[in-house]
């Protein structure tokens, strides 16, 4: 009797190798989603609002987009990093306090009052970052009490040094014009009017891309957000990963103070307050998950236009805007459904 060799089966194919369809790929996007909704939006208030699609009106709303997207971009890489910072809305204006204080009390060229706010306000981000790899402590609760005490102080100060709560005008000081041209300025293209922070919005969104998906910080932020304990057994930094993610939001919040302040030469101290919860919108629409490890830095952007299309929208639509926080939790929940089932899907075709 003579034994017959059985060939060995053969190996499945590397799935990194497999070629994917051009629809598998869009599947898999976190940011489709938000790309449908923006979309949706758009052809919606094209309809609804004859004057939305005039050049002043799509202006007026890239504006609006970009003052909720320079923070929806790191508050987004927090988010895939895994944590929350409750303190954002707060921190703009404390940056933008800062940069007006100490200008005017030093009677000194506003960009000695801008660098200093720049280095206090990163500091503010660090100082979350820190406590929070030191305390282990959830994220909630540390940036909670970020935002109750930068509340206060944004308060507390403004009346101590100015007497009232808004800063003194710093119009006339020397350096205004120069910063303004930096942080407030406006650019025109044909008969389009952009304001600068459209292009400070465009410049955050292609940086975080480029280090999200070029970068070895990029794989270390999904990592730390996918699972931390895990992410430590293969030698990523975590602990430094996510201060770095801090630190990053307040530069953003530093952009976006120093925009506030040269737009209107002066600041009320009590400005800001419930922002942080339209930046984590507008990333939770943009496809990024309450759970980390998964996200972009374009769904964001594409949620913080679905933000400036809808608040303006209904304006131009001549409704009632007291019905805007209605629209906006609505399409919070319809991304959030939408986003689980497209993940869903991307994963039952892999």
């Amino acid at each position: 009797m003579t034994a017959t060799a059985t060939a060995p089966a053969p190996a499945p194919p590397d799935e990194r190798l497999v070629h994917a369809s051009l629809a598998r790929r869009l599947m898999g996007r976190p940011e489709l989603g938000a790309v449908v909704g923006a979309a949706a939006v758009f052809l919606f208030f094209s309809f609804a609002a004859d004057s939305f699609l005039q050049a002043s009106s799509l202006s007026t709303v890239l504006y609006a987009s970009s003052t909720i997207g320079i923070m929806a971009v790191p508050v987004a890489l927090l988010m895939i990093g895994g944590e929350f910072d409750l303190s954002t809305g707060v921190m703009v204006t404390s940056s933008a306090l800062l940069s007006s204080m100490f200008s005017y009390q030093l009677t000194a060229n506003v960009w000695v009052g801008v660098g200093v706010s720049l280095v206090l306000t990163l500091a503010i981000g660090f100082f979350n970052g820190f406590l929070l790899v030191r305390t282990k402590l959830p994220s909630f609760i540390i940036t909670l009490g970020t935002f109750l005490m930068l509340t206060g102080l944004n308060l507390g100060f403004t009346k101590l040094i100015s007497g009232t709560v808004s800063t003194k005008t710093i119009g006339d000081m020397e350096g205004f014009v120069s910063a303004h041209a930096v942080f407030a300025s406006q650019l025109t293209l044909g008969s389009v009017r952009l304001k600068v922070t459209v292009l400070w919005w465009l410049g955050l969104v292609a940086l975080a891309t480029w280090v999200l998906l070029r970068t070895r910080a990029g794989n270390w932020i999904f990592a730390a957000g996918g699972g931390a304990d895990a992410a430590r057994a293969v030698g990523v930094p975590v602990d430094r990963t996510k201060i770095g993610l801090y630190v990053a939001v307040a530069f953003a919040a530093w952009v976006s103070g120093q925009h506030l302040l040269f737009s209107y030469d002066a600041i009320q101290s009590g400005e800001g307050v419930g922002n942080e919860f339209l930046y984590i919108i507008a990333a939770v629409i943009g496809g990024c998950l309450m759970t980390g490890g998964y996200g972009s830095a374009i769904g964001p952007a594409v949620g913080a236009l679905i933000f400036g299309m809808t608040s303006k929208g209904i304006v131009y639509a001549q409704w009632n805007p007291d019905w805007f926080k209605f629209f906006l939790g609505a399409m919070l929940l319809l991304a959030t459904l939408l986003n689980a089932w497209v993940r869903k899907r991307a994963e039952a075709t892999k």
